[in-house]
């Protein structure tokens, strides 16, 4: 399920303050940050965007 795009518009990455891009794979939904030294992706749950750094998944 897409998150709403006024929700996303106001969502920042809680460890660079950057934009987050709403990626939803098939099973995995997640916000990623859009800044060039971070590139955290924070997972979404049940709909809901976990953003705490120590759940977030390190860029590859």
């Amino acid at each position: 399920m897409p998150l709403d795009a006024g929700l996303l518009e106001i969502l920042a990455c809680p460890a660079c303050h950057a934009p987050l891009d709403d990626r939803t794979a098939d099973e995995d939904p997640e916000l990623v940050c859009t800044g060039d030294a971070c590139g955290l992706a924070y997972p979404v749950r049940d709909g809901i965007p976990v953003l705490l750094v120590d759940e977030a998944r390190r860029p590859a």
